[in-house]
């Protein structure tokens, strides 16, 4: 099983959404940016990482969700979610066919991956409330 992270990117009352491009797994879905564990990474320097390398941004961590474990077709991962902070809106478009800031009400308007539903909701529930 896959160990992977992703970061809720928060930033002047948005959040960063990133849609796969057509040449990935699951292509066009979104996702909340973030990727694989390293052998011997600890989560929260993994997204840190992977975030400053898909899209140039630095990110702190601010607090951690539930993790989701999910069964694709072809494979299966266990996704580990952070709700990170940044000083910039602005980054660079290297993997993803698009990247936005959303509003947080709008985050169901979109055709998210599979996994990434529960940390939506999750996500959704605490700022919601």
């Amino acid at each position: 099983m896959l160990r992977v992270t992703c970061a809720i990117i928060e930033f002047n009352q948005k959040v960063l959404i990133a849609q796969r491009n057509q040449n990935m797994l699951l292509p066009y879905k979104w996702e909340f940016p973030g990727g694989k564990v390293e052998r011997g990474e600890k989560d929260e320097v993994c997204i840190v990482r992977e975030v400053k390398e898909e899209l140039n941004l630095n990110i702190v961590v601010q607090s951690r969700l539930t993790p989701v474990s999910h069964h694709y077709d072809t494979f299966s991962l266990e996704l580990f979610p952070f709700i990170c902070s940044t000083t910039s809106q602005e980054f660079e478009l290297k993997e993803h066919a698009q990247v936005l800031w959303v509003d947080t009400q709008d985050l169901l308007n979109y055709d998210w991956a599979e996994a990434d539903v529960p940390i939506v909701k999750e996500y959704l529930a605490l700022k919601l409330e």
